[in-house]
């Protein structure tokens, strides 16, 4: 017998159990009148075209290996406690692009007041300000 790693021996021997009755049927099918043979296949028509599909649910994963998946599902499944840690951390991601972006400012107001303190502590001539060369000038005074 030829193993089938998807199907359970039930399910075996009840496909083989209906090989059987349906080798017994076909030889007597030959042998039904015409108007028979038409409501037979007009109801096997109207079975195939009921039968719906079910779609496939896929099932939430939470861990993958070595990597944490989070799973987002529908509102209802969610829960308050699933509502207020979204909540928190969309709180905290705003929070932390807030708090980049003030030290990023404060960063180039340092660097901007060493530039002037280096241009107010220096002696320049006012027409240093208008040359091309100024930048390279500053480089080489630090």
């Amino acid at each position: 017998m030829m193993k089938h790693p998807r199907k359970t021996r039930l399910e075996l021997l009840a496909d083989r159990q209906g090989l059987r009755l349906a080798a017994q049927l076909s030889p007597a099918a030959r042998d039904l009148p015409h108007q028979v043979t038409e409501r037979l296949r007009a109801a096997r028509e109207r079975a195939l075209a009921s039968r719906k599909l079910q779609p496939v649910r896929s099932e939430p994963v939470y861990n993958l290996g070595a990597s944490l998946v989070l799973s987002g599902g529908n509102e209802e499944s969610m829960g308050w406690l699933g509502r207020l840690s979204s909540g928190l951390a969309l709180l905290l991601l705003v929070v932390g692009m807030l708090s980049i972006s003030e030290a990023q400012n404060e960063l180039r107001a340092r660097e901007l007041a060493e530039v002037d303190l280096a241009l107010l502590t220096h002696e320049l001539p006012p027409a240093a300000f208008a040359d091309p060369g100024f930048l390279q000038f500053l480089q080489t005074v630090d």
